[in-house]
């Protein structure tokens, strides 16, 4: 009786109310604009983009709606849920030369995808071939875009473009397109790869546009004697610029970063802004990942993801010991992942008490110093070279760290995807790899990887060294480093409330 006495005099707390989310006002009209849209088509990160970034933004109070061209790569199973909307002639040539736009629509998570449809453009494998041929591909793209939301008579507020292959759309709107109802748009252009910019002889890129010669001098597209650049026609007509980290926009304004742009850029600095992307956690969930051995949260990372790494190891064929030190790498094999400091250190990282496993492909010799490696060192290295999506989900839970050694990176999205996974990542200060990833403190236990900044093997292996001492020495404060990452905030939502702050100002 005493007991229950205790427990009726205990005060009873009531649950708080969450507050009513505030929706944002007013609802914009948002058209993107972009080669590549996962689940449809996707070669690298902006394909992620296209796809998350909308979704977030319906949260925001957006109506957007997504274009892309109907490549005949698109699975068939997606392909089957595409309804015919329309068709159309359109001029695209100097010379009048008219061309046939099929339209097509689906709806996916509540997003509109229209695909423009033309087989001589869309009709063969890859959405990339070679410059020959995807600069008449993207050129008939970007018209066709402005041509489908006149056809449709539906006007966004802002037509968000992606890349250079994009960059005529902004071009088109202020000139052959400005009398038009979609005229009354405004634009921006997103850069997520300035190295990529659809530079052509200037005779070429005006036949298949069709613009008007003065968008073909030095403050627009031209560059150099005699050829056009797509891209720095796309930012010089934009109203607004973008990329994908405040860090990258800063960097992009100098000789080594520019790929010949940065003068352009520094001249267009007004309208330049960097916001650092974010991920899918819906589809990138330790907490439901279906890839996994064991799920966890970052409350359960420390007892669930020794399991992962068992997993991981007896799936590559490694030694299965929880006592090795495990660094992933999920990359494509270029230059600009910085795999030529990987190969320089190799011997010193595998001191027998670390394990490396990579999964990517690319340039040969690359995959082939790689698989060398592997050979070597049955026990230690694993080296995939394909794209897997399942290892690579495993591969983020179950490494300890994640290594991420760019010579220039604009965002990244695996260093973010590491951390949400409770993997402590090892990165180069560049671009967004410097905007995500806080050096760890020694002193003060604070930060949320291990960084090093000048492009050297040296200062690689350092920070390696770096992150195994503490891992060997003190795990509780190594510990606390993975739980922080798993806490950290890499959703899209901040991403999403910025763009519509900026697509707010535009309009």
């Amino acid at each position: 009786m005493a007991e229950k006495a205790k427990l009726a005099d205990s005060p009873v707390k009531t649950p708080k109310r969450k507050k009513p989310e505030v929706v944002p006002e007013p609802r914009l009209k948002i058209c993107f604009i972009g080669s590549e849209c996962y689940p449809f088509v996707k070669t690298g990160g902006l394909g992620d983009v296209m796809y998350a970034l909308p979704r977030a933004l319906l949260k925001q109070n957006c109506d957007v709606r997504v274009i892309m061209p109907h490549y005949m790569c698109i699975p068939q199973a997606l392909r089957r849920t595409l309804k015919f909307r329309g068709e159309f002639m359109m001029d695209l040539c100097a010379d009048g030369t008219r061309f046939y736009v099929g339209l097509l629509e689906t709806e996916l998570d509540g997003i509109t995808y229209y695909f423009i449809d033309n087989e001589e453009f869309f009709g063969w494998g890859n959405p990339y071939t070679d410059l020959v041929k995807d600069i008449p591909k993207y050129c008939f793209f970007d018209k066709a875009a402005l041509a489908v939301l006149n056809y449709l008579e539906w006007i966004p507020d802002v037509i968000h473009c992606h890349d250079w292959q994009t960059g005529l759309v902004p071009a088109y709107l202020r000139t052959l397109f400005s009398t038009s109802p979609v005229g009354r748009a405004k634009s921006m252009i997103t850069i997520h790869n300035l190295r990529f910019q659809g530079v052509y002889n200037i005779p070429t890129i005006q036949y298949w546009s069709g613009l008007p010669g003065y968008a073909f001098d030095y403050t627009t597209m031209k560059q150099g004697y005699e050829d056009a650049n797509m891209f720095k026609g796309g930012l010089a007509y934009a109203n607004a610029i973008t990329t994908v980290s405040r860090t990258y926009a800063e960097e992009i304004q100098t000789p080594f970063y520019g790929d010949g742009l940065d003068a352009h850029l520094r001249h267009l600095s007004g309208k330049l802004h960097g916001i650092v992307n974010g991920i899918d956690v819906e589809l990138w969930n330790p907490r439901t990942d279906h890839d996994l051995k064991s799920n966890y949260s970052y409350r359960t990372v420390l007892k669930y993801k020794p399991e992962n790494k068992r997993a991981l190891q007896k799936r590559l064929g490694l030694e299965q010991d929880d006592g090795k030190f495990v660094i992933g790498l999920v990359s494509r094999l270029t230059d600009q992942k910085g795999l030529d400091l990987v190969n320089a250190v190799l011997p010193e990282i595998l001191d027998g008490n670390t394990q490396l496993v990579l999964l990517g492909s690319g340039e040969a010799r690359y995959e082939d110093a790689f698989r060398a490696c592997a050979a070597a060192h049955p026990d230690c290295v694993s080296a995939t070279i394909a794209y897997a999506d399942d290892l690579s989900h495993q591969i983020y839970a179950g490494a300890d760290a994640f290594l991420v050694p760019s010579l220039f990176e604009p965002c990244g999205l695996t260093q973010l995807i590491a951390m949400h996974y409770g993997t402590v990542p090892i990165v180069r200060e560049t671009g967004g790899l410097k905007d995500t990833v806080l050096p760890y403190n020694a002193f003060t236990a604070e930060g949320n990887g291990f960084t090093f900044d000048r492009y050297e093997a040296p200062l690689l292996l350092d920070a390696v060294e770096r992150a195994r001492k503490l891992y060997f020495t003190d795990r509780e404060r190594w510990n606390g480093i993975l739980v922080r990452d798993m806490k950290k905030d890499v959703s899209w939502q901040n991403s999403a409330r910025q763009y519509r702050e900026l697509y707010m100002q535009l309009t």
